[in-house]
């Protein structure tokens, strides 16, 4: 089963730009998994201009389903998520000024450097994943590096989709057969909406678990959270 993690980040922008605790990123988090996501994603950044540090604290102990932290491991960041230990840790290579992620790792070229963080991580006990672009080799480096997971960044599936979505899907299709093949779990986030999210879960069935915020987010204004999720879920199957 395809796992729904449900990124909140957009929830606590909304509480940001008016202050206070409205919308209540806490509570919005519970109505989640209450409504049946498998998962409760997060992507703290250093400006904090959605979800803040003290929002990762805070939604630690009401998490009750799996509970994923994303972002790019400086400093501030491997000190946070060493002091929380979710469930998950994704590795995002993102810049401080960057709006959101573009591009995943070169897993070749950074192999040092991911290789001591993930050794870190998981000495805590938690999942380690590395965001990718779908390319079979920066699926084979994350397993280098010593990875459980592999997120793969699908963007380029989901602005591709409309126009032709079996070559959009294809480099995604290989990139995860490769992760089967070396042994590596398999996440995928990034603009999968319910426009293109059954196809992709159908041609990658063993996706162990897909990210969604932001269309979510957008879907509830007109749906209600309930009912997206639920439509989510059933796209999953």
């Amino acid at each position: 089963m395809t796992k729904l993690s449900v990124n909140i980040n957009k929830v606590a922008t909304l509480r940001n730009a008016r202050g206070g605790n409205n919308p209540n990123v806490l509570t919005v988090a519970q109505d989640v998994e209450k409504f049946g996501a498998q998962g409760i994603t997060v992507h703290p950044r250093p400006d904090e201009r959605h979800i803040r540090y003290q929002d990762v604290r805070d939604l630690r102990p009401l998490i009750t389903t799996e509970f994923n932290i994303e972002g790019n491991p400086i400093d501030s960041f491997t000190e946070l998520v060493l002091e929380v230990i979710p469930k998950q840790v994704t590795l995002v290579p993102d810049g401080h000024d960057q709006i959101t992620s573009n591009h995943g790792w070169d897993t070749i070229e950074n192999r040092t450097f991911l290789t001591d963080v993930c050794k870190t991580f998981k000495a805590a006990g938690i999942r380690t994943s590395i965001f990718v672009d779908p390319d079979p080799r920066m699926v084979e480096g994350a397993k280098a590096c010593g990875a459980d997971r592999v997120e793969l960044y699908t963007e380029p599936y989901a602005s591709n989709y409309s126009a032709d979505r079996v070559e959009a899907i294809a480099p995604f299709i290989a990139a995860a057969e490769e992760a089967r093949k070396v042994g590596l779990g398999l996440n995928a986030g990034h603009d999968l909406s319910l426009e293109n999210l059954h196809f992709y879960h159908e041609m990658i069935p063993w996706t162990d678990e897909v990210s969604i915020g932001h269309a979510i987010i957008c879907d509830a204004l007109y749906m209600g959270l309930q009912e997206t999720i639920k439509q989510y879920l059933q796209a999953l199957q």
